[in-house]
């Protein structure tokens, strides 16, 4: 019994060691309401600086928190009135800065036709690969899902029309990588990319990417419950760093090539 009590007690501080800062109760961490409802863990807030993974972008990170669920599924309809070239079960969903996975989850729900979650580090990318056991578990699935633990630049779009998910992941200097790349590969895909951004600091950026036209650019509402939810969350923090709205800003891209502008909504 006395080795049993002992083992656990090291398991339990090895993976104390393996918390990153901010998900920690002594840090102010403290549980939103969809893990509450779920049993999975996507709550939490962590600055940017502690995301190290190794990586050349790390210092680009900017922080890690999860989506309000009501702003993804705001977002969501706003895309699929806009007209899209396909109908939803012919995209895949491609969340880029996935996290622990909650955007994927969310969109797991719906009948994409694949979802895919693209994460930099190691220790959010396997917390986002526990929470898609328990959702798939739970029968929350409709679509095929996975993470992918790798630098967004790196991830290659799969053939067919694509939806990339990006709630503000990273700074200017990979974003203009990201676009770059995403020109190269979707150059004779006219229409098959969508951007749903987010939090869009970096909308200068795509603004000025040719090929992209914006068709939503504006503020997303939290329901009250989620405003609630990520004010208490935040006023716990430590420090104070990060702040709360009842809002989002975000846009919403389509990819169109040089010509044939798509018409706003």
């Amino acid at each position: 019994m006395k080795e049993q009590a002992h083992e656990k007690r090291k398991k339990a501080a090895a993976a104390k060691r393996r918390m990153l800062p901010g998900l920690t109760v002594a840090d102010g961490f403290t549980r939103h309401p969809f893990d509450l409802e779920h049993g999975v863990r996507t709550s939490g807030l962590v600055a940017g600086r502690n995301l190290v993974s190794g990586h050349r972008h790390d210092r680009h990170n900017t922080a890690y928190y999860g989506v309000a669920p009501s702003v993804f599924k705001a977002m969501i309809v706003r895309w699929r009135r806009s007209r899209p070239v396909a109908p939803i079960d012919e995209y895949t969903f491609i969340d880029l800065g996935a996290g622990m996975g909650r955007a994927v989850m969310l969109a797991a729900e719906l009948p994409f036709r694949l979802v895919v979650g693209v994460e930099l580090n190691p220790t959010l990318a396997r917390v986002a690969r526990r929470n898609l056991v328990l959702w798939r578990a739970a029968g929350h699935a409709l679509a095929p899902t996975r993470i992918v633990c790798r630098d967004a630049i790196e991830f290659r779009f799969p053939a067919g029309p694509c939806v990339a998910f990006l709630f503000n992941p990273f700074g200017a200097p990979v974003m203009r990588r990201l676009l770059g790349t995403i020109s190269g590969t979707f150059a004779s895909r006219a229409g098959q990319l969508e951007v749903l951004y987010v939090n869009n600091e970096q909308e200068a950026v795509i603004r000025r990417q040719p090929g992209f036209t914006r068709l939503f650019a504006g503020q997303v509402n939290r329901s009250r419950a989620d405003a609630i939810a990520d004010h208490r969350i935040l006023a716990n923090q430590l420090d104070g760093e990060y702040a709360s709205a009842n809002y989002e800003d975000c846009s919403l891209y389509r990819w169109t090539g040089i010509s044939s502008p798509a018409k706003p909504i």
